[in-house]
């Protein structure tokens, strides 16, 4: 019975993974099996079997250190498909790893579907207007897009160790610098209060941010503030290079609404949207839209639902 791996340094990821996994599984009459780098994490969920591949200082959190252990187990193992998640660590891992068994690789999948020959998937393009149908022969690497599939929950199955050796490394560090993560997973906030170039200082994200907590969602925003200014940690940005939300509410602050940007919450139940340019493309994706400016807006909403809890 040939087997379909997934992996993916994050828990959360990793469940979504698995789903993919398992679904080609019974597509190709195969097995699904959870691989982990470095150590096991219960919180992963298993149809059955788990994998972890062991070695001195291995880690998960370097993608080449976890592309070359995956290698060097699937070298030996020769599954038919390797899933991985489409993190932004987890896109180098999958490309490492093609290269590396001298396989295909499908990028960003949404959708899945496999025989016993061939590994089928969707992807979409132009900013969500087009799905892309894909298709590579076993064995093959497919990367699957953050947030395309429900989380596996499940227990049972049995875990086996694997040494893969040592793995050494080609590139070296020279110095590690403290990253500002998000203490909130916009993907299951059910309002999204979120921020564009629009916002004139990073002092005004205050602003804004207590506007997302008065009505009880999470703070978002556009590349720019993210990527570029870094007012923001990475996981706030939200966006066809960033995450991509289906909140209840949507709410764009200073947003001008490039495609990019939009491909990231056209899912969302309600989009509404801030801006003072009366033809931002944001206002042609927004089910409502205030033309004025944020910093007379938001204050005034904010005086409004201040209001109301007294």
């Amino acid at each position: 019975m040939s087997e379909v791996w997934a992996f993916s340094e994050s828990v959360g990821v990793a469940n979504e993974t698995v789903s993919a996994a398992k679904e080609a599984a019974v597509a190709c009459s195969g097995q699904a099996v959870v691989v982990e780098v470095g150590r096991v994490r219960s919180s992963v969920s298993s149809p059955g079997k788990k994998l972890v591949l062991l070695g001195p200082g291995l880690t998960d959190e370097s993608p080449e250190m976890a592309a070359e252990a995956l290698y060097l187990a699937a070298k030996e193992a020769k599954p038919a498909v390797i899933f991985v998640g489409a993190t932004r660590n987890g896109k180098e891992v999958a490309s490492r790893l093609a290269v590396k068994l001298g396989n295909g690789c499908l990028p960003d999948l949404s959708k899945v579907s496999a025989d016993r020959e061939m590994l089928v998937g969707e992807r979409s393009e132009y900013a969500g207007k087009v799905m892309t149908k894909l298709s590579c022969p076993f064995p093959c690497v497919a990367a699957i897009k953050v947030g395309a599939y429900p989380a596996f929950s499940g227990s049972g199955g049995v875990v086996l160790e694997k040494e893969v050796g040592t793995v050494a490394r080609s590139s070296k560090i020279v110095a590690l610098t403290k990253k500002e993560a998000s203490t909130v997973d916009l993907r299951a906030a059910k309002v999204i209060v979120s921020a564009g170039r629009g916002v004139k200082k990073k002092e005004d994200l205050e602003m804004v941010g207590a506007l997302a907590k008065a009505l009880g969602g999470a703070l978002g925003c556009s590349r720019p503030l993210a990527s570029d200014l870094g007012w923001l940690p990475e996981e706030c940005h939200i966006g066809l290079t960033g995450v991509n939300v289906k909140p209840e509410l949507y709410l764009a602050v200073g947003i001008s609404g490039q495609l990019q940007h939009v491909a990231g919450i056209k899912d969302s139940k309600l989009i509404a949207a801030i801006n003072t340019d009366k033809d931002a493309p944001i206002f042609q994706a927004a089910d409502y839209g205030i033309v004025g400016d944020l910093y007379q807006v938001v204050p005034a909403i904010q005086k409004v639902l201040t209001s109301r809890h007294r």
